[in-house]
């Protein structure tokens, strides 16, 4: 038979006591930072998934500032197309302001004049920046597409504005687990290239006008016509982009609310239960006490009495 002696006692209580304070302690962490996982140990299963769900919430979050910065991108070329289709209504009107034949010489060069101050203009639309970022040459972002020299009298010369590549390169943006989308018009695309570009067109018209050569500024209307046609089917390709970057964005929305959701039952404390467990701590520890107290009061003379 085994014999209890009062060292045994003691050291038996005291280990119940630490166990005790030990899970209360527990709790209260849990109460204090709201979470049920603050070390691996209390949870090595929950804990893997927690990190799991962390890592995706993180890699959410990445490709939601892609779709903004592609939203932004989007919004802002779609503006600038937007001037440009602008620009070329207000030139079709002075191309048939221009092209009708009561006009005298001193009309024709007031005509002549405002084509140069819109295609002045429509420069200033093709280098076009966001953020530092030329929108219309590809990947190529830091140069300019349509760099001219200016002419003698300060105006621009676009003289060889036909002859000039903008970058054909895709800005894309990651914004799903191998899921890029190109959200960039090319210059040319936009403005034409040769005897289409836009600049040569527009300079034919304001020299024709100089010239008084009504006939051959009405023949450019056709010409107009094609480069509007261009920039709306332009702008509807950016549409369309901007229509699959608004899904996905939504997606993007909805995946963090669900990991969000799993983060919160894997990780997140639940108060009501926990209120309830520390109490129940509580009067335990304390029971224990009351009970050690009673155990460990006897003294030696109480042994040799």
């Amino acid at each position: 038979m085994l014999r209890v002696t009062s060292n045994m006692m003691s050291s038996q209580l005291m280990m119940n006591l630490n166990r005790n304070a030990s899970r209360m302690n527990d709790t209260q962490l849990q109460m204090s930072t709201g979470r049920k996982i603050n070390k691996p140990s209390d949870d090595p299963v929950g804990i893997t998934y927690a990190l799991r769900y962390r890592g995706e919430l993180s890699s959410n979050e990445q490709y939601q500032k892609n779709v903004d910065n592609a939203m932004s991108w989007l919004d802002f070329t779609d503006n600038m197309m937007d001037q440009a289709g602008n620009v070329l209504h207000r030139l079709k009107v002075l191309t048939v302001q221009g092209s009708t034949g009561t006009n005298p010489q001193a009309a024709l060069d007031s005509v002549s004049q405002e084509v140069a101050e819109l295609k002045e203009q429509l420069v200033d639309i093709a280098n076009s920046r966001l953020n530092g970022k030329y929108v219309f040459n590809g990947q190529q972002y830091d140069k300019a597409p349509y760099y001219f020299p200016n002419n003698p009298d300060g105006s621009t010369d676009t003289s060889n504005a036909g002859s000039i590549m903008t970058d054909t390169g895709a800005v894309e943006y990651l914004v799903g687990e191998n899921v890029k989308i190109g959200i960039n018009v090319s210059g040319n695309d936009a403005f034409g290239t040769g005897n289409e570009n836009v600049f040569v067109m527009m300079d034919r018209i304001a020299q024709a006008l100089s010239a008084g050569n009504q006939s051959a500024a009405s023949a450019e209307l056709a010409n107009i016509e094609a480069s509007m046609d261009r920039i709306l089917n332009m702008r509807a390709e950016v549409g369309a982009k901007t229509n699959r970057v608004e899904l996905i964005e939504g997606r993007l929305g909805d995946l963090e609310l669900n990991l969000s959701k799993l983060q919160a039952k894997t990780e997140d404390a639940d108060y009501g239960e926990l209120i309830m467990r520390s109490q129940i701590q509580e009067n335990i520890y304390n029971a224990s006490l009351s009970a050690g107290a009673k155990i460990i009061q006897p003294s030696l003379v109480d042994f040799l009495r």
